[in-house]
């Protein structure tokens, strides 16, 4: 398996929280959630985000909200083609396994207005998925920023 690091953060009355979360184990998209629940020991309501980042290669961002559906942003398709984890987030996000889209680029997939009552619009997302030279764990520690978790993402890492 690739390089994977992956924490989740829960917004609390006091700012946010984290916690490493350990995804090797994922058999199917379900097990997310329930590991972000274990980690940050969830009781209901509370917003969280998973953050996963697979060496340079691609990024995801998961958004969990009591019984609401998740949320996922992909930062790219190509996903798929990395390991097993990277086909479950692909999965996540509405990638169809379709090996021949591969040649077309970086290709952001899921939602992408996950984080927009969050300050971060869809716009931003895609620019700064997409900006030339950012690595994942680049882009994370901005988005970290913009939502004012970056010392816990860093803590963690």
């Amino acid at each position: 398996m690739a390089n994977t690091f992956s924490a989740a953060f829960v917004k609390t009355s006091g700012g946010w929280s984290g916690a490493e979360v350990d995804l090797r184990d994922s058999e199917i998209v379900d097990d997310f959630g329930d590991a972000v629940v274990e980690a940050l020991g969830l009781a209901g309501d509370e917003l969280a985000l998973l953050c996963v980042e697979v060496e340079d290669e691609w990024f995801s961002i998961v958004r969990y909200r009591g019984d609401e559906e998740p949320r996922v942003f992909l930062s790219d398709a190509h996903a798929i083609l990395s390991d097993h984890l990277g086909e479950l987030f692909a999965e996540f996000a509405g990638v169809a396994p379709d090996k021949e889209a591969t040649e077309l680029g970086v290709r952001p997939a899921g939602d992408f207005e996950l984080l927009s009552d969050l300050g971060v619009t869809s716009e931003e997302l895609l620019e700064l998925s997409m900006e030339e030279g950012m690595l994942p764990a680049d882009i994370l520690s901005v988005l970290a920023e913009r939502l004012s978790f970056a010392d816990e993402l860093d803590r963690l890492r």
